[in-house]
């Protein structure tokens, strides 16, 4: 089915649905996908091997210059974005200058829009690197994905391409300290013959029980909004059911963004 890669290292700003108007940050090569899960709802695709995909990564030098570049015409225009999201073709924290390029971007927000926040989206598998976990504890919302308290549910819809299990996870991720955003995508329907629904309410009480233990600041919770590899299969959950969802996390104490 039809899915998309981001063709540059800094794209938008666009409208987000969790996060507002966001200026966008691409670390990875503009024609293939580079991350160490294949959910199989990803919007950029199916995960395929790349031999040395660090060749084709932007340098530290290109994604500096780009954003400055970028910042500074907006600045020109007074169209300052609510975010500076990186997000894009993958995991961004696969880049090997990761937590250099934060650093810059902290500089250069500083510069012009001291107002806006930096935002990483991350599928959680390298918070055990320290240099990596520095880098997401220095940006306003490092934003991490949990999206079943179950091994087995991971594996179908992350489909990981590295070992994760989750009772691991949920203890590296407790090691935040509350600073850290999870990001949960809830999706029904089928893949491969195997039944796909992660609102069921063993799936929900496993979940809720990882998100008492991690406590953090925010929870987003979302569902699919464009087509998927996986094509007709997998179906949007109903707003209806996201703000339940919503309202069981906000019982917690928690405070709870849904997009539908």
């Amino acid at each position: 089915m039809a899915t998309f890669l981001f063709d540059k290292i800094i794209f938008g700003p666009v409208k987000s649905r969790r996060l507002g108007i966001s200026l966008g940050i691409n670390l990875l090569p503009s024609a293939n996908k580079v991350c160490n899960f294949n959910c199989i709802y990803c919007e950029c695709g199916w995960t395929y091997n790349i031999k040395n995909f660090e060749r084709l990564l932007p340098s530290r030098n290109d994604v500096r210059n780009a954003l400055e570049k970028k910042l500074a015409e907006m600045k020109e225009h007074n169209r300052a974005p609510d975010v500076i999201t990186f997000a894009g073709n993958g995991e961004p924290t696969l880049h090997p200058a990761f937590p250099g390029i934060i650093d810059d971007s902290i500089e250069l927000r500083n510069k012009y829009f001291p107002e806006t926040k930096i935002a990483v989206l991350s599928n959680s598998t390298t918070i055990t690197f320290p240099l990596i976990k520095e880098a997401l504890l220095k940006v306003d919302m490092n934003i991490l994905k949990l999206d079943s308290g179950f091994d087995l549910t991971v594996r179908i819809h992350n489909q990981p391409r590295v070992n994760v299990k989750v009772k691991e996870l949920i203890e590296n991720l407790k090691k935040f300290n509350g600073q850290l955003i999870i990001q949960t995508l809830f999706v029904r329907g089928s893949y491969h013959g195997k039944a796909i629904d992660n609102t069921i309410p063993g799936e929900l009480d496993e979940w809720l029980k990882a998100i008492k233990l991690i406590k953090p600041s925010e929870v987003m919770i979302y569902t699919i909004s464009r087509e998927t590899p996986s094509g007709g299969q997998l179906h949007k959950v109903p707003l209806k059911e996201l703000n339940k969802i919503a309202a069981m996390v906000r019982k917690l104490g928690i405070e709870t963004r849904v997009s539908g």
